[in-house]
Order: C-alpha cells, then structure tokens, then sequence
C-alpha cells in the first residue's frame, strides 16, 4: 500500500470504542468552543460578505448554516468554518515547528454530518481522527519554516473525517485524502507582514476544498495515491523525509491541544495571564504603565513579537491587533481584558494603546525556546511612570494541556461569547446536546443553528 492508503486504512477501521473517556470529554469541551467562538463572530466583516456571497450564488440546501439558512455542505464547511476561526479564540496545537487550531475540522466535519444524517458517535470519531492526523503531521512534517501554511496538513485531515462522516471505503477514503492534499498547498504569508482577511479565511477555505474532494471521491473520483512519497509529491517538494506509521496511530492527540482563555493568539496566552496578575495583584492602571519589557520562546518571537514574520507595532486592523504580541499586552494593561470588544476599530485605534504598545518590548531568549512546546514560558517585566518595577515568570496558563478547561470553565466561555445572538434557551439546548453528543443525531444540533439571530444587537 501507499502511504496515503495506509492512512486510509487507519480512517476505516476506528470507530467510537477507540475512543477514551478522556477523549470523549475533550472534544465535548472543543465542540462548544468552536460553536461559541463561531455564533460569537456573526458580525464579523468577512462573514457578513461571505454570507452575502451565499446568498447570492446559493447551493442544495442540505447543511445548516449558523445563523439560519441552508446551502450545500462544501459551502456551508467554508462559512461555518470562516466563523469559528474569525476570532481567533478557538483552541489550538502546539509543535516544534508548527501550530494549528484543530477546531477548524468541526465545520466541515457537520457539513457532512448533516448530508449524512449521522449521529454524534460518528462525528465524535471523525473529530478524533481529524485532531490525530493534523497534529501527528504537524509534529513529523512541519512546513513553517518552507514558506508553506499549516492548512497544508490540514487537507488531509479534513478530507479525512469528512470521508469517515461519509462511511466511505478504504480506496475512495485514500483517493479524497490524495485529492485533498495534492489541492490544498497554502502559502505563510498570509500570516505574516500586513495581515488580511485570508488570515481567518485560509483554513475555511481549504475545507472547502477538502470537503468536496471528499464528496468527489464518493462518486468514484481518484486522486494520485503517491500524493506522498510519490515523485514531486508532499515529501520531495515541501516536507522532506518523515515517518508516522498510521496503522499504530491512536486517537489521543486531542489531549495535548489547548483552550483559549483570552481572546490572543495562542503564543501569547501565558504571558497576557501574566500581565493580567501583576495588574490584578498590584493594582496599577495601564496609564501608569511606562514600559513592558517580555523575554519569550522563539516560536512567539518571530510571529507575534516583530521576528521574521514581521513588525508588530504598526496596528490598524483586527488582524494585526490579534497578532501583535504588543498590542495585546497593551490592551490588556488598559482594559484589564482581552476580549472581542479589545478589537473593535475604534478601540483599535484610540491614542492610549497605539502609545503603550510602541513602549513593549519583545525579546527571544534561547533558555525559553528550549522549553516550548511542552511549557508556554515568559518572563514579563512592567515599569510604571513612578519607577516601581513588577516581574513575574510563567510556564503555562490556564486553559494549556497541563492545566486543562473544565466542562463548566468552556460553558461559562460558550456563554459569553453567544449571549448577543442566542436566547438563554437556544444556548442551554446547545450546551445539552454536546455534552451528551454521542446519544443524539447530529441533527438535533444543526438544526438549532436557525434559531441564532445574526442580527440580534449585543
């Protein structure tokens, strides 16, 4: 067999009974993430133009869409997907040399689920396999550092569980997954320099992609199964040599993928916490903040904190603001939060944090960058006007791998975040069902999606 039909192998022949406890409850915990990270972006600018755009060119109506409305389901991965990714709120994984939200798999995955008509079992087994095959590649074949996104690995994951969704065979699971991969190869910079749109849209845009190849296999398309080790395949032009024996995968990696506790890119979760509790503990205000100075992993470094992937202290858009290390430590210190609202155009703009985030300073230092992935560390140091100094050093924060999300703390998370487009009722039903996913039809959730008003004011 190839390499991508011994992928396809290991996609057929698990189900839910390889599942652990532990596992169940986590993707439970992501499941209402994403959904509260995705009805909580319904005003966002791009998705209001990506809805008119569905609007206008329409599709089957076969999968719900969040907010009310059907369309067909690679349209509706694509438009789900661009909510719960607009944000940046959703979890995240951390490798070496590569990071990724495996949440952005759920859209495409209940897109598919929905044409399906299965039940949470199946989705919560395709999720699992989703997780399992984006972070393993991200750990044995990270592209970053080529120029190439981490979409790249994502193609296969999605083609993946949307063909388990699907109940495909082996050979047409393989051909979806060739398909999917041979088409889906993004480039980094549109994670790096002047950020745009495509930022939050890259990922929704490839499960698109990935979701119709997956249909297209269905009806008996093939893809090249050399798609890896094949001539000018994956591994020649882009990864290089790597080796995951798929038959001996698990479906535990989803353990090791972490929760937002603030709205930041996921590099900078430990050192807003940080910046937060030397606030909270001494009782200063952003104004009397004269300097911050941050040491930090390399990884952060170079993409939130003006490295290779750019400066960060020109901030003008959403985009830039939630990938500006400075920026975010800087609203932070202000507001005493780092929410949604801390990226508001107007907020985003107003002299107080356009002048304290030019006074952050970021550092790489390699004793840190030692440390990553297995701790998020930082040392952060503020200066007030008055000259009293305040440091602290973190490891991690609430919401990483060793100090995971409870049921209740994304409940509370979910809640905040859908409260201005969602009645107390609809949000209720919605926790219910994905806290008991696997007794359910999945339909019992989408079709909730209509009764969340996309024009409801917060």
């Amino acid at each position: 067999m190839t390499e991508v039909q011994e992928l396809a192998q290991f996609v057929v022949t698990r189900d839910i009974n390889d599942l652990s406890k532990e596992v169940i409850e986590q993707l439970k915990i992501r499941i209402l993430d994403s959904l509260g990270c995705a009805i909580g972006a319904l005003k966002g600018e791009p998705i209001c133009l990506i809805r008119d755009h569905i609007d206008e060119f329409g599709g089957n109506p076969i999968a719900c869409l969040i907010g009310g409305g059907k369309t067909a389901p690679d349209r509706a991965a694509f438009y789900n997907g661009a909510l719960v990714r607009y944000l940046d709120f959703m979890d995240s994984y951390l490798a070496k040399g590569e990071t990724c939200h495996p949440s952005d798999n759920l859209a495409p995955l209940l897109a598919a689920a929905d044409y399906a008509h299965v039940g949470g079992k199946e989705l919560l087994t395709a999720l699992a396999m989703a997780y399992q095959i984006q972070c393993r590649l991200c750990d044995e074949a990270p592209v970053r550092a080529k120029g190439f996104d981490h979409t790249t690995q994502g193609a296969y994951a999605i083609a993946a569980g949307v063909s388990k969704v699907l109940r495909l065979d082996q050979e047409k699971t393989a051909n979806a997954i060739a398909i999917s991969g041979t088409s889906n190869i993004a480039l980094r910079v549109a994670r790096t320099g002047s950020l745009s749109h495509w930022k939050g849209l890259a990922y929704p845009n490839t499960a698109y992609i990935a979701t119709h190849a997956a249909f297209l296999a269905r009806r008996g398309i093939t893809g090249p199964l050399e798609v890896f080790e094949g001539n000018k395949g994956f591994k020649e032009t882009i990864s290089g040599p790597f080796t995951i024996d798929w038959p001996k995968e698990d479906l535990e990696r989803v353990n090791r993928t972490i929760v937002k506790k603030y709205n930041a890119e996921i590099h900078s979760q430990s050192a807003i916490e940080g910046t937060l509790e030397l606030r909270a503990q001494h009782g200063f205000s952003g104004n009397e903040v004269e300097a911050v100075e941050i040491d930090i992993f390399d990884v952060a470094y170079h993409i939130i904190g003006g490295g290779e992937e750019g400066d960060k202290k020109s901030v003008r858009t959403k985009e830039e603001a939630d990938h500006s290390l400075p920026y975010m430590v800087a609203v932070a210190l202000l507001d005493g939060e780092l929410l949604p609202q801390q990226y508001a155009p107007q907020r985003i703009k107003k002299d107080d944090v356009q002048n304290l985030l030019q006074r952050v300073t970021v550092r790489e230092n390699p004793s840190l960058s030692a440390r990553f992935p297995s701790e998020l560390p930082c040392n952060v140091k503020i200066q007030l006007k008055d000259g009293q100094t305040f440091r602290i050093e973190k490891k991690d924060y609430e919401g990483f791998f060793t100090r995971p999300f409870s049921w209740e703390d994304i409940t509370k998370k979910f809640h905040q975040l859908a409260e201005p487009f969602a009645s107390k009722e609809i949000r209720n039903k919605i926790v219910q069902i994905v806290h008991h996913i696997e007794t359910v039809k999945i339909e019992d959730l989408t079709n909730l999606f209509s009764q969340i008003n996309q024009e409801k004011k917060s």
